[in-house]
């Protein structure tokens, strides 16, 4: 068994041929693909978090309402960037949608991906430390959020409260218990998904990692996860981590899905991105039963345990939910993921 979600990015355009031409387009109809692929029997419903773009920004008043709105699917995000994060607050809007949702939140973080400004990071208040550079601000901000998720004491109460105040340090509030084993990085390379491992988080590895050592993309990714895995062990954690892989995969079952998708695929990609050689992974398309012997061969998704399918969210929630379908229906099966 292999848990199944989609990944959406929430673009929106105003463009006559966009199905979301606003902020709120994209809003609501997330709510609703969340709702249709739970009744699908899905696993996972999780956005992606980008600043300064005609994208979804602050995901946890969407994810609250996914929360309300569904009763058994997972939640997330892939990935918050922790450059822009005040890890206590994050927190408490954190606890509060966890607890709306019934403690169904997997909350993916990273040290971000190459943004649509300068340093945007700064407008936001936030600077690395001397000495730092702006990925060790996201990991320290980080290590901060991790912190305050344990629900420890830290803070020295007022002798004279507006409230009583329990005895002892005082924690930020509403807590949600098992948060903290539900915190993912978001991992473009194998030291950080090691790092990741180290501090008890579960891994998400997307269709794009630093190029290692020049092997096709779902070997080097397939390479991470052992990795990682290895780091898990070593650190000795009572529980198993997860590990989670994003990919574009179109099963072709009609005319419609022909037009739209009938000449994706193809092979990896590679190329510099924010001063790194990259590797961006293939996008998959083609008839159910040559997508199953296509997707057998994918070593990074045997690996993992969780598979998040990238969405094109402009075509509406009609058609992605088709998409989805179509994976769980004509693809999983012959795979035994269901």
């Amino acid at each position: 068994m292999k848990k199944i979600g989609f990944l959406s990015f929430g673009h929106w355009n105003p463009s006559p041929q966009s199905g979301t031409r606003s902020a709120a387009d994209v809003l609501h109809q997330t709510i609703e693909l969340a709702v249709a692929a739970e009744e699908l029997g899905a696993d996972g419903a999780y956005v992606r978090v980008h600043h300064f773009a005609q994208q979804l920004g602050s995901p946890f008043p969407l994810l609250a309402a996914m929360g309300a709105k569904t009763k058994t699917i997972e939640l997330g995000t892939g990935v918050i960037d922790m450059r822009y994060e005040n890890p206590l607050y994050m927190a408490e809007d954190a606890g509060s949608a966890d607890l709306i949702s019934g403690g169904r939140l997997q909350l993916g973080i990273s040290r971000g991906s190459p943004e649509q400004v300068i340093d945007g990071w700064r407008h936001f208040g936030y600077a690395p430390a001397p000495g730092e550079t702006e990925a060790d601000m996201a990991r320290r901000h980080a290590e901060v959020f991790l912190d305050v998720l344990e629900g420890k004491g830290f803070a020295q109460p007022n002798p004279r409260p507006m409230f009583p105040n329990p005895p002892g340090l005082l924690r930020l509030e509403p807590y949600s218990a098992g948060l903290r084993d539900r915190i993912w990085w978001g991992a473009a390379s194998n030291a950080t998904a090691e790092w990741a491992a180290k501090m008890g988080m579960n891994l998400q590895s997307s269709t794009l990692k630093v190029d290692e050592n020049g092997k096709p993309f779902h070997v080097q990714q397939a390479e991470q996860i052992r990795a990682y895995r290895e780091a898990w062990k070593e650190a000795g954690h009572a529980r198993e981590g997860r590990v989670s892989v994003s990919r574009s995969i179109f099963a072709l079952v009609n005319d419609q899905d022909r037009m739209y998708f009938g000449r994706q695929g193809g092979q990896d990609q590679f190329g510099v991105i924010d001063q790194y050689r990259a590797v961006f992974g293939r996008s998959y398309a083609d008839e159910p039963d040559r997508l199953i012997e296509q997707l057998r061969q994918d070593e990074a998704i045997a690996e993992a345990d969780t598979l998040l399918l990238t969405v094109p969210n402009q075509l509406g929630v009609d058609y992605n939910t088709h998409l989805i379908e179509s994976i769980l229906t004509h693809v999983a099966p012959g795979l035994g993921w269901r």
